[in-house]
């Protein structure tokens, strides 16, 4: 290391910043392509490279320098030898290295640590230590996975422990269909991989527990052999077990009883983590107990810092990016649940690897001059500092004189030509290192300034302004400044002199106006440059827009005068209340006023006037008030005369003057003109809209087409209408002349194979210009350096070019021709010839099943040249040929899916389960289909079942039903047989026990026996396969009243004595009734009012407790249960009406035959006792009537 002395040291830092600021070298290309230039690094592979064995390696290093450097490469420290081995080249110009390894050579052969050089005369720059191994996914372990039984409410751990890969690979769980496995607070992956279950359910009984790992640099996943978890509350286990520990209770109790959480991971009280800066740290706290326990987080020694922290994996896992110091400490994670609450510590521990406090920087010196480079790195712990020159340490490189090392800067002072070199500084701990490379360059350049030559820079008065100059030499140039005369240096006010060589001026005058010159001087040379200065005038709104009040349908106009220096174009916008004005022709804008004809209500607002030009703006503001109009007296308006004494002036070859004498408006102004000819050539006798004139004009110069025979007349237009037309002119001809524009809409596009259509739309009449309008086609296939193939037509709008190759890019134009000359020249339009239908048909047709219902397909493109046309896409037609069941038939129509040409896969959706497919593939193009691939067949895996046909209760007894079903229309699968689901349900609706009986497939019906009777059942049945159980039906009925408890039942109505009875009641009401008319019509009193009183009215009367012996009806007993079907007992609700024949068929005995019939009967009282009293389901009988007439 060279020694320096304390004075010289000093002396030379005085120096440090203006050294290092002025010797950068600008970006100029033409600049750098000149100057010469020690190796640079540009880019390099990581420090750390993992590579695919399947494919070739590339270690990239690529590095710049004048002259261009050259590159070699050392492996495991020592020289490699790239033209000993064959399968190894460099790239040219470059220095990155390609492994070719497809030639079955392994990749695990190259392993090692790479270090690239780049060289040339004026220096060594090296790359970073670049490991490469090559990535590893090993298979899983051949192990034996016994069955876990586990105890409801117990911790359970399900291990993965999965191959050690490279890099580490990615864990998930899921089922043989491919489903994540769900996961929960309860239920969750550690950062292990681990599963683990805070507590376990029945519902976790499975034997698909799959562990699965992805080694993401391949691409690959390995699986674990499944995990069979069976789930036994307390008796299942005691007596599962008892058989092989001599019948003892193996696990009491109390082993699933709720307790208070204790952690699974971490096991210890206190654990410790050690993390870099800048890595990511993750914690971990996963809790067992029953409840499941909640997760929470805290920093002991401070604030988790919310705005890199985020809570995963249902709060057990704390995780925090781009980790710093400040993160170390002591974290706590704690769970807890009503029964109790435990904590854990984590100590953390942040340790640095290097990082760049100030990187080394490339160092540009003139001869003689000093400069430094420094190479300051933090780290934890401070990292060691080792420089390197040329890629050799220090200590063992030539000594120079000019240079002085002081640990983290090197000092150079009164360089020379020969002190270029890279310098390499390495700044290394116990995590890792940082390598960079920082060359110094020492050149003696004569002075260049690099602003282009003879800029005009535009201010306006009392505006700054700014004059660049920028330049580059070694040593560094000096600047001067000149205006118009190099007599004397510009210096003190109004100028201002900044570092980088530019002149500013504060407050720009008109004097200032005029030619600058920079001058840029070192001990090399001189350059100047020249640049120009004009102060222009302010732009000033002189007379501003004033606040206007205007009745409403009246017109308004702002005024907005304004002065701007002669040489700026202004530009002037009208805002309403900040915004632009209204899409609405009321609104005119002139160069120096706004008018606004017929005024509304909401034209009310501000009015802004905003004047611009490329260097300033100015604006004015003023406010509308919008009134009601004021009455005035009517006024009769009528539509105005015609304009009269037309006369054509100035005739040209395409134009002419008109002039005209307005009518009498009638009592309504003229608001405008309407000018219409007539083509007496080739439209005679329809007129055509030409111009508008606003009313203040009598004179329009009327722009013409050649070759056609005009004649004009004018309308008068004003607030009621349109004048009659005026006397037409006399007519006027215009010469022919060449057409001015061609056919548009140029379209070039086959119909068939081997043709191309031109088209296009025609030209007018009006615009031919001149007799015998054609068109010349013209046509050259693109890219084939023919010449024009071309053809003149007339009377049609397209060509068919006729023996084209298949669907080939043409350059096509249509031009115009008429009798005088050609039109202009035509725009080139591309179109392609016609499509054929493709020749080949996807290749390498496979098929995947994602489930039972859904498939995806995969092909091989088609070769491009195989199209034929333009590639539209693929279809796959597909069909389901039969069912894998033979009771179970399927449509069998055809299906297609269409897909997009970049696709080479699809998915077939809404497949039918356990059935066997066909398909083939094509590819279309606007033609249509090309060849089909061979039919491939595929059969869909079973599913659920589908819904049974039905379910329903076909018989009743005391203590017994017979149920009756129909199996599903659609099995998905082979029947495994059926799954009946029962429960009682209470007067109150509440469900009972759930009971469940498997049937088999072969049945389709069975007798539930041993029943309560009296008693309402739900039923739930479904069928079942290997895939499970599918949707269900449900069912509700109620057995038999007991017998005992049912009153003989008589059907009175039948009965004589019944009859007579009713006979004997209707004739003594008919006798009444006569006996008072009679009374009424002699003019006596009936004494009705006194027999009410004595007898009182049955229908206003308390009814007495024993009245409820026939008429009390209660239907709680028969509520259905909510969401449920109407039971089959036929019961429904009473309505409001007394006398409904419902009320006769509502007997609790009711029953329905299969087809609908009814088989019910009269029903009589009957007892059932009940909370309430003497409660009857049974509406009331044909007895009960009779408390009617009592």
């Amino acid at each position: 290391m060279d020694e320096p002395s304390d004075g010289r040291f000093a002396l030379l830092l005085m120096f440090l910043c203006h050294v290092i600021t002025a010797l950068e070298v600008p970006l100029d290309p033409k600049l750098l392509e000149e100057l010469t230039q020690p190796p640079t690094i540009t880019h390099q592979s990581p420090k750390d490279f993992i590579i695919d064995p399947r494919e070739n390696v590339i270690i990239h290093c690529e590095a710049k320098g004048k002259p261009h450097p050259r590159f070699s490469w050392t492996r495991n420290g020592t020289h490699f030898d790239i033209e000993k081995d064959p399968k190894v080249i460099m790239k040219p110009h470059s220095g990155t290295l390609v492994i070719d390894i497809s030639g079955g050579e392994k990749a695990e052969a190259y392993e090692g640590v790479y270090q690239c050089t780049a060289r040339n005369e004026l220096g060594t720059a090296v790359s970073n230590n670049i490991i490469i191994r090559q990535s590893r996914s090993p298979l899983w372990s051949k192990e034996r996975v016994n069955p876990i039984i586990a105890q409801e409410g117990q911790s359970l751990v399900l291990p993965c422990r999965p191959p050690a890969g490279l890099p580490p690979p990615i864990i998930f769980w899921m089922d043989n269909n491919f489903q994540r496995l769900p996961q929960s607070r309860r239920v969750s992956q550690g950062l292990n991989g681990d599963l683990y279950f805070s507590s376990v359910l029945m519902e976790d009984s499975r034997n698909d527990y799959i562990c699965y790992a992805r080694f993401p640099h391949t691409q690959t996943i390995q699986q674990k052999q499944p995990i069979n978890v069976r789930v036994l509350n307390m008796d299942s286990i005691n007596d599962t077990m008892e058989a092989y520990f001599n019948d003892t209770d193996l696990f009491g109790e109390k082993a699933g009883q709720e307790r208070a959480p204790t952690f699974m991971v971490p096991t210890d009280p206190i654990s410790s983590k050690l993390v870099l800066r800048g890595d990511v740290l993750e914690m971990e706290c996963i809790a067992e107990g029953l409840p499941t326990p909640d997760i929470s987080w805290n920093k002991v020694s401070g604030e988790i810092p919310s705005m890199r922290a985020s809570f995963l994996n249902y709060h057990k896992t704390l995780r925090i990016k781009d980790v710093s110091e400040a993160d170390a400490g002591e974290y706590r994670c704690t769970a807890s649940n009503h029964h109790g609450t435990v904590h854990h510590n984590i100590r953390v521990t942040v340790k640095a690897a290097p990082y760049w406090i100030s990187a080394p920087r490339n160092l540009v010196l003139a001869p003689v001059e000093t400069g430094v480079i420094t190479c300051r790195a933090g780290g934890h712990p401070k990292p060691n500092i080792s420089w390197f020159m040329n890629g050799v340490p220090i200590e063992n490189a030539p000594k120079d004189p000019s240079r002085t090392v002081e640990d983290d800067t090197i000092i150079f002072s009164e360089v020379q030509t020969g002190s270029s070199a890279v310098y390499q500084c390495n700044a290394s701990n116990e995590y890792g290192y940082l390598l960079s490379n920082a060359f110094i360059n020492v050149l003696a350049e004569p002075p260049r300034v690099l602003t282009p030559p003879n800029k005009v820079y535009q201010v306006i008065i009392n505006k700054p302004a700014l004059l660049k100059c920028a330049t580059f030499g070694s040593p560094i140039p000096v600047v001067t400044w000149f205006k118009e005369s190099r007599s004397s240096t510009l210096e003190g006010d109004p100028y201002v002199f900044h570092k980088n060589g530019a002149l500013e001026i504060h407050l720009s005058q008109k004097q200032n106006s005029g030619k600058y010159t920079c001058v840029a001087r070192n001990s090399l040379g001189i350059s100047e440059n020249h640049v120009y200065l004009e102060v222009k005038e302010p732009t000033r709104i002189l007379r501003p827009p004033e606040y206007r009040v205007v009745q409403r349908n009246r017109d308004v106009m702002f005024g907005c005068k304004v002065r701007h220096d002669p040489s700026l174009v202004p530009t002037v916008t009208w805002l309403k209340d900040n915004e632009e004005l209204p899409d609405d022709e009321r609104f005119r804008v002139d160069s120096d006023s706004l008018t606004i004809t017929d005024v509304t209500e909401d034209d009310g607002g501000q009015y802004t006037c905003i004047v611009n030009t490329t260097l300033d703006e100015d604006m004015a503001s003023a406010r509308l008030t919008v009134v009601e109009t004021t009455p005035t007296p009517a006024v009769i308006s009528e539509q105005p005369d015609a304009p009269t004494d037309l006369e054509l002036t100035d005739p040209e070859a395409r134009s002419v003057q008109l002039t005209w004498t307005p009518g009498d408006d009638h009592n309504s102004p003229i608001t405008k003109f309407l000018i219409q000819y007539e083509d007496g050539l080739h439209h005679a006798g329809v007129w055509h809209n030409l111009t508008e004139v606003p009313e203040m004009k009598t004179t329009a110069h009327l722009k013409l087409s050649p070759y056609v025979h005009y004649t004009f007349r004018v309308l008068a237009v004003n607030g009621v209408g349109h004048s009659h037309p005026s006397a037409p002119t006399r007519q006027y001809k215009t010469n022919p002349a060449a057409p001015d524009e061609n056919p548009s809409d140029v379209k070039a596009m086959g119909t068939e194979h081997n043709n191309l259509v031109i088209s296009w739309k025609p030209l007018t009449p009006l615009q031919s210009n001149g007799p015998g309008l054609q068109y010349k086609v013209m046509w050259r296939q693109q890219d084939a350096e023919t010449d024009w193939t071309s053809v003149t037509v007339a009377n049609v709008t397209k060509f068919v070019v006729s023996g084209t190759p298949t669907f080939v890019p043409y350059e096509v134009k249509v031009q115009a021709v008429n009798a005088v000359d050609h039109g202009p020249k035509p725009a080139v339009v591309i179109g392609y010839s016609g499509e054929d239908f493709p020749s080949a048909a996807p290749d390498d047709v496979q098929v995947k099943l994602v489930n039972s219902t859904l498939a995806e397909i995969h092909w091989t493109a088609v070769p491009p040249k195989s199209v034929r046309g333009r590639l539209q896409g693929y279809k796959i037609h597909y069909r389901c040929e039969r069912s894998r069941h033979r009771h179970t038939s399927h449509h069998n129509d055809q299906k297609i899916e269409i897909f997009s040409p970049n696709k080479t896969r699809g998915r077939l959706p809404h497949l039918h389960p356990y059935s066997i497919y066909s398909l083939y593939v094509t590819a279309f193009n606007g033609r249509g289909e090309g060849p089909a691939t061979s039919i491939q067949r595929f059969e869909t895996p079973e599913d659920v079942p589908g819904v049974p046909s039905f379910f329903r209760v076909v018989g009743s007894d005391l203590e017994s039903l017979t149920l009756e079903w129909g199996p599903p229309h659609h099995r998905n699968g082979h029947l495994m047989g059926y799954s009946l689901k029962y429960q009682t349900v209470n007067s109150s609706n509440d469900l009972g026990v759930l009971e469940e009986l498997d049937l088999p497939s072969n049945h389709s019906g069975v007798t539930l026996h041993n029943l309560k009777h009296s008693t309402r059942y739900k039923f739930y049945f479904s069928a079942k396969t290997l895939k499970g159980s599918g949707p269900a039906l449900s069912e509700e009925a109620v057995t038999i009243v007991h017998k005992a408890m049912v009153s003989p039942q008589v059907d009175i109505a039948t009965q004589g004595w019944f009859i007579g009875l009713m006979s004997a009641i209707a004739l003594l009401i008919l006798i009444l009734l006569i006996v008072c008319f009679i009374k009424r019509n002699k003019g006596g009193k009936y004494p009705v009012k006194e027999k009410e009183d004595a007898h009182g009215d049955p229908e206003i009367q308390p009814m007495k407790e024993d009245d409820l012996t026939f008429c009390e009806y209660s239907d709680e007993d028969h509520k259905p249960l909510k969401g449920s079907r109407t039971p089959s007992s036929g019961t429904v609700k009473r309505d409001d009406s007394d006398d409904s024949l419902v009320d006769y068929a509502d007997s609790g005995d009711t029953q329905f035959n299969e087809d609908g019939s009814f088989i019910g009967q009269y029903s009589g009282k009957s007892d059932r006792s009940g909370p309430r009293g003497h409660d009857s389901s049974e509406p009331p009988s044909p007895i009960n009537a009779m408390n009617s007439f009592v």
